[in-house]
């Protein structure tokens, strides 16, 4: 009978011991879904194959008859999925999902086009904060560059601290600062957008071992805070999973014996552009 009460106490102990552990440590419930869905991993949708790719963009990619196509290779980019809440400028709130790429550290506007922004991984590589983002937004606003005097006005803090930002954020290269006036440091950039991506095609679920998964340069935590300090206090996100992107990696074989690597987008088969995109 003492026997059966101790391992009564006992299973007790470790059933209460295990709930307060998980309810305490939420990282823990990420672990547990990982393992989960380990044997899968979530796609978007291939389109277009590599035959078709390369049948496509044979007279551009094989320039005479010395040229030769190695055989492709199929690769998966890592990107997260965030479900988002956030409020636009007529004050109402909306929801929405947010495709950003793990690799680029960019997000991605319209999946038909695969367009995405620019400027975001700048900030990434800057260790960009609260302040240079005020900085970054009120520039933006402004068309891409405006005097410090409006700054000064449109922040209403002691000229010191606007100062200090501005001196801040042009130290982290974000800005360019000449005389009185300050300017985004970026070519083209594409930052000021809506938490919002058109997403036109669905997830399909691939098993693990058919996903050559690429490396990410940036982890999810990182790019979950920028995108926070980058879309304000009423962004929020509600849940992120971690899908990919079919590429491919095409190889041309050159008469001198060198090799030219393109990559490209398996949703909509147009050329796939990331800075060190080989895995």
């Amino acid at each position: 009978m003492l026997r059966f009460v101790f391992y009564l106490f006992l299973i007790a102990g470790c059933v209460g011991g295990g709930w307060y552990v998980w309810d305490r440590f939420p990282f823990l419930h990420q672990l547990v879904e990982e393992k989960i869905h380990a044997r899968e991993c979530r796609t978007l949708e291939i389109r277009y194959s590599a035959d078709d790719i390369m049948n496509r963009h044979r007279r551009e990619l094989i320039k005479g008859s010395d040229y030769t196509f190695l055989e492709p290779r199929l690769l998966f980019y890592p990107y997260i999925m965030m479900h988002t809440k956030f409020t636009t400028n007529n004050s109402s709130t909306q929801e929405g999902i947010v495709l950003w790429g793990l690799t680029d550290g960019e997000m991605v506007l319209d999946t038909a086009t695969w367009e995405r922004t620019h400027g975001f991984e700048d900030c990434l590589i800057s260790k960009a904060n609260e302040s240079d983002f005020k900085i970054l937004k009120a520039v933006m606003e402004a068309g891409g560059a405006l005097d410090r005097d409006r700054l000064y006005q449109k922040f209403k803090e002691d000229g010191q601290v606007v100062d200090h930002w501005i001196n801040q954020c042009r130290d982290k290269k974000l800005i360019v600062s000449t005389g009185n006036r300050v300017r985004l440091h970026l070519q083209n950039p594409k930052m000021d957008n809506l938490p919002l991506t058109l997403i036109h095609d669905p997830l399909v679920a691939k098993p693990t071992k058919e996903c050559y998964r690429s490396n990410k340069h940036y982890s999810e935590q990182q790019i979950c805070k920028l995108a926070e300090m980058a879309f304000g206090t009423d962004f929020a996100i509600r849940r992120v999973e971690q899908i990919y992107l079919p590429v491919y990696s095409v190889g041309v074989q050159n008469p001198d014996g060198s090799i030219l690597t393109t990559y490209w987008n398996a949703l909509n088969g147009k050329r796939f552009d990331v800075m060190g995109a080989a895995p």
